[in-house]
């Protein structure tokens, strides 16, 4: 399907066969980056031991600052290309890729410059003893060298996503997934690198998608597409970007004090191998959550060109569609986490003590799960339709507002029990937050239709 015919489509086509057609290739490409990060724990688990399931569990904050980056600019980026083709601007989309990488690279290197300096203390801070702080050091180490072509690849899939390309945004994540699985055992073990041929078996899979990405950006034939005159910043592209992609930016950022939190928390009530415990849940529940992320990545462009195009009904039909799947999806992990969770934990690691802490967590952690996937469309349809502050106010209620304060409380009163038990209480009280503020924009939206 060609980039001139995409906007046409997105304001004619069924919102069901719109919503499958984008969302089945961002859902196979969001569960395959889950099941990458899956893949590297798995490995390591297994082939480099237990206290390195925990080292790799203290460099979450800082993949996830990492990340607040990286979908600042590509998520804002992506909505912007998608409002912009919805009001048939078209120069103005075309000039946001240009910017996506000018920005990309800048904030890709001054984030590993920054972070490498001042490594060690950042990974003590974080949760690390003299145990694991040589695993955490050895695999972020490598990532963060990475860290430019992670940015450039996540913003270019984004892009491709919203011009009109679902699919071969799909192939560009599915390949890394491959790449890196195969590279893995070949790295860890034939080689010998342990911990640190995971993350090369890492960056190595992106650098080659990246380079895929690039490519297609060459091809002139596409509506989107590299040439001269769009690598120049310009501030209305910058500042409309940075402003919705502040959202996913925010959640990120607030994700990262989170896992702080959390990994003290368990470090101060369980030590080292909580830490690891948590590290094992975090992959599982993520799983779910990713594969919420990539139907919300499939409603984006819809949302956001019928909104453009002030097509209310449809904007409305793609929601409600979109929170019916998710809640099926994170109800999915509920039943997971409370009938099979050792099971599902054992993928992991075979240490008993590590089995029995993660299993218990996970129980916990997915207590109030089916309500999840509401709460995170409802946050990420408002970043769909251009309003970045109610989006902000979402994506930070659950982490700041409610989540933040129980990790500072709970665990003085119950122990690692507290830290695990502060997750779903959150989960409830954002979902109930979300809910409210939907329904005050349906009550909007029904008033523009009537009217």
């Amino acid at each position: 399907m060609s980039g001139q015919k995409i906007p046409t489509a997105l304001g004619t086509e069924k919102i069901g066969k719109l919503l499958m057609q984008y969302a089945i290739p961002a859902i196979i490409a969001m569960t395959a980056s889950s099941l990458y990060n899956m893949v590297d724990s798995i490995f390591i688990g297994h082939g480099v031991g237990t206290l390195a399931i925990s080292g790799l569990a203290l460099t979450f904050p800082l993949m996830n600052l990492a990340a607040a980056f990286g979908s600042l600019v590509g998520v804002g980026a992506a909505t912007l290309v998608s409002v912009k083709l919805g009001q048939k601007d078209y120069d103005t989309a075309k000039r946001v890729l240009g910017n996506v990488v000018i920005l990309n690279v800048v904030i890709g290197i001054v984030f590993s410059v920054v972070t490498l300096l001042f490594l060690d203390p950042i990974l003590y801070y974080f949760g690390a003893s003299e145990d694991t702080i040589g695993y955490a050091r050895d695999y972020i180490k490598i990532i963060l060298i990475g860290n430019v072509v992670t940015h450039l690849y996540l913003g270019l899939n984004s892009v491709l996503r919203s011009a009109g390309h679902p699919r071969q945004a799909m192939v560009a994540t599915i390949a890394t997934v491959v790449i890196n699985t195969a590279l893995d055992p070949i790295f860890i073990y034939w080689f010998d690198w342990g911990i640190r041929g995971a993350a090369i078996a890492t960056v190595v899979a992106q650098v080659l998608a990246l380079l895929w990405l690039i490519r297609l950006f060459m091809n002139k034939n596409e509506l989107i597409h590299f040439h001269k005159g769009i690598f120049r910043l310009k501030k209305s592209i910058v500042t409309a970007s940075l402003s919705i992609g502040m959202s996913p930016f925010m959640m990120n950022l607030a994700a990262t004090v989170v896992v702080l939190l959390i990994n003290q928390g368990l470090k101060e009530h369980g030590g080292d191998l909580a830490i690891g415990a948590y590290g094992i849940v975090n992959r599982l529940v993520f799983l779910f959550l990713m594969i919420v992320m990539g139907l919300n990545q499939g409603m984006q462009p819809i949302a956001g060109y019928n909104f453009g195009a002030q097509l209310y009904p449809r904007v409305t039909q793609v929601l409600k569609l979109t929170i019916y799947i998710a809640t099926g999806i994170t109800t999915v992990g509920f039943l997971m986490g409370m009938l099979i969770p050792r099971l599902a934990v054992s993928i992991f690691t075979s240490d008993a003590e590590m089995i029995d802490l993660a299993s218990r967590g996970l129980r916990i952690v997915v207590m109030f799960f089916p309500f999840v996937g509401f709460q995170m469309v409802t946050s990420n349809f408002f970043q769909s339709i251009g309003m970045a502050k109610k989006a902000i106010f979402l994506s930070l209620t659950r982490q700041v507002l409610f989540l933040i304060p129980c990790l500072l409380i709970l665990p003085d009163i119950l122990g690692a029990t507290g830290v695990w038990m502060s997750m779903p209480i959150a989960d409830l009280v954002a979902t109930i937050t979300a809910a409210i503020m939907l329904w005050r924009q349906f009550r909007v939206f029904k008033l523009k239709i009537e009217s």
